[in-house]
């Protein structure tokens, strides 16, 4: 029962964020990893297999599995959120810190537009709060949409 459970978590988590990639077309948790190796072809089956296989952190992290598609500044921001999201989470709720600060680093955001994102992020995070959908693939889709 508890697999049955995962999997419409995991499906409905996936539905609404396989279409969500950065500004190079790359979305980690459906190109990347073990899921984007065996599911290359349907992105929404390679999403559920990572997030299933170990919640995306090795869709996020895979360099090896996925040359060519699992690298540059997008991806490593989001596996700095995958592996700092409780400190993102609370960066985003003050709107400042060093963790947010190193993601805007990570993805060479100027200094002109940071007030903005930091403020277009917690926007729209504060909506995944209110429907208790906060994930490390939903903070990261909402940092690539306010870019």
């Amino acid at each position: 029962m508890k697999k049955i459970a995962l999997l419409a978590v995991a499906a409905a988590f996936m539905s609404g964020n396989v279409a969500a990639e950065d500004k190079e077309g790359i979305n980690p948790w459906t190109q990347c990893g073990i899921g984007a190796m065996i599911f290359n072809d349907i992105p929404a089956a390679a999403g559920i297999s990572n997030v299933i296989w170990d919640l995306g952190t090795t869709a996020v992290s895979s360099n090896i599995s996925s040359q060519g598609t699992c690298e540059g500044s997008e991806v490593k921001a989001a596996m700095f959120i995958q592996n700092n999201f409780d400190q993102m989470m609370e960066d985003t709720s003050k709107g400042s810190g060093e963790h947010i600060n190193a993601m805007l680093e990570i993805l060479e955001v100027e200094a002109a537009n940071q007030e903005g994102v930091i403020t277009s992020v917690r926007a729209n995070v504060a909506g995944q709060l209110a429907v208790d959908e906060v994930t490390p693939q939903s903070y990261y889709n909402a940092v690539v949409a306010s870019l």
